[in-house]
């Protein structure tokens, strides 16, 4: 046999080791694998209507995880996009009596207070030096209580047509919700992975010290990061508004972990500096069918919220030996 033919012969075995060594295709086979187990299973889960819906739920996870991806591949997180999402779905019914029949000025207000307060996140952490974990946890405290000063605790709804086509539009039998976060993600993944800026991300993440030295504004970058972050969980805010048609206090309270298990198990480091928003994809599927199961089987809050917890706990516990091994 000669050297071709041997290095032919050897390439495809190569090739599946590969993929079977990527934990975003591995997120995808398990995601896959957990829908025909469930389709057999529960007469029903592997419907095309049911499917639909999981979709439409998980896109609302993946556009909180975008910018959770983002943060947390600079080597930060952000505990405040659960707070940012609650703001979101809460103030486009408080800015809507502002003579727009489309209903879009309402959503750009909204989402430009997102960003900006994604944007004190950033300056927190890059100017003031304060723990990313501790200026975003403090962050979202301070906009829960804001919360309730201006809603009371009662739920508010907005007749917007712009939300309402987006939470309840099927474009060829596809939720417009979709549609949406397919858009994002494809900006997303060539933001990532074609730019210098996010070529600045990775590097912040895998070595801020060498990277600053190199002459990138490490501070510009990471505000960005956290703008990034605030702006595509108000997305997900107003999305998540128009899909049920009230925001309240607490509405994306379960956001928060979603948004950082998705990103684990997609395959990006805790630890910054490596990943990829095409796991988090997967990921944010995988979480919204786990707990289609929970609710089918009937199980209980307590138990969802301890299938969440191990879950996150596993995998931050793997990818801390993926971070030491490299």
């Amino acid at each position: 046999m000669s050297a071709t033919e041997s290095e032919t012969t050897r390439f495809p075995p190569r090739r599946i080791s590969a993929l079977l060594r990527n934990r975003a295709f591995l997120t995808f086979i398990i995601v896959a694998l957990v829908w025909v187990v469930a389709g057999f299973a529960k007469p029903g889960f592997g419907s095309f209507g049911h499917l639909r819906y999981l979709l439409e739920l998980a896109a609302v996870i993946g556009l909180v995880a975008i910018g959770q991806t983002f943060v947390v591949i600079a080597g930060g997180i952000d505990l405040s996009v659960g707070a940012i999402v609650t703001v979101s779905a809460v103030g486009v019914p408080l800015v809507a009596d502002l003579g727009d029949p489309t209903g879009t000025v309402p959503v750009l207000i909204v989402l430009a207070a997102a960003s900006g307060i994604g944007l004190l996140n950033g300056l927190g952490v890059a100017y003031l030096r304060v723990h990313p974990m501790i200026m975003t946890l403090a962050m979202a405290t301070f906009l829960q209580g804001v919360l309730i000063l201006v809603a009371g605790g009662s739920a508010v709804s907005a007749q917007n047509p712009l939300l309402h086509w987006f939470g309840n539009a099927r474009p060829i039998g596809i939720p417009a919700g979709v549609y949406l976060w397919v858009v994002v993600s494809a900006i997303t993944l060539v933001v990532l992975h074609a730019t210098p800026f996010g070529a600045r991300i990775f590097a912040i993440g895998a070595n801020p010290l060498a990277t600053a030295l190199s002459g990138v504004n490490t501070r510009t970058t990471t505000m960005a990061v956290y703008a990034i972050g605030g702006l595509t969980a108000g997305l997900a805010g107003v999305l998540l508004l128009g899909m049920n048609g009230q925001g309240y206090v607490g509405i994306g309270d379960p956001y928060l972990l979603a948004s950082i298990a998705a990103v684990v198990l997609g395959g990006t480091s805790i630890l910054g500096g490596s990943g990829t928003y095409a796991g988090t994809i997967p990921g944010a599927i995988l979480l919204v069918t786990i707990t289609a199961l929970i609710t089918v089987v009937n199980a209980s809050p307590g138990w969802r919220s301890i299938l969440f917890g191990s879950l996150i706990l596993a995998l931050l516990l793997f990818s801390g030996r993926e971070s030491r091994g490299r």
